[in-house]
């Protein structure tokens, strides 16, 4: 049977998370969830980016502490998706952004992997002594409103995003 865990990006796995970026490229797949990955060219300046992420003093006005996870299948060790898990909310991401972001590559799509990774993610959020997570999603995105759904999640209103242009779900989910 195959195995998945979260784990921490790190050096080794440079090169699968430029390819995990290139595959939404390739695909014309809009990004979420990465940590910002996907305006790096430098990985260790990522890598030092997310460090930064979790230092209360370097984290820039109107940012939150976030962790952010690869979702690994480890028989091959490949980047399935990811996930950023932030630690509290602000005004921007109480209204529209949540608690967690995520993605998961386009051609691993459709297997359940998106159910898996949030469940594991929520795993975390407990970890961090959250009682209940904020998960948003644009309202066309009937693939990551069932994920949300199928981890209980309680869709409690739409709200439009002028930021996005386009109409938002806010689900939550109690811990």
């Amino acid at each position: 049977m195959t195995d998945f865990r979260l784990i921490s990006p790190s050096k080794k796995f440079e090169k699968k998370a430029f390819e995990y970026i290139q595959e939404f490229l390739k695909y014309n797949s809009e990004i979420n969830g990465v940590g910002g990955l996907k305006r790096y060219d430098n990985y260790d300046e990522w890598l030092l980016k997310l460090q930064k992420d979790l230092e209360i003093a370097n984290i820039p006005e109107g940012n939150v502490p976030a962790n952010t996870y690869f979702f690994i299948r480890t028989q091959d060790s490949k980047i399935i998706g990811m996930i950023t898990i932030r630690h509290k909310l602000n005004e921007f991401l109480f209204n529209r952004g949540g608690h967690i972001g995520y993605s998961i590559r386009p051609t691993e799509r459709k297997k359940g992997y998106g159910t898996l990774m949030l469940k594991l993610g929520l795993e975390k959020c407990r970890e961090l002594n959250l009682s209940k997570v904020l998960i948003t999603c644009d309202k066309i995105n009937v693939a990551s409103a069932k994920v949300i759904q199928n981890n209980n999640g309680i869709l409690e209103n739409e709200v439009f995003s002028e930021t996005f242009s386009e109409i938002i779900q806010r689900y939550w989910i109690n811990l």
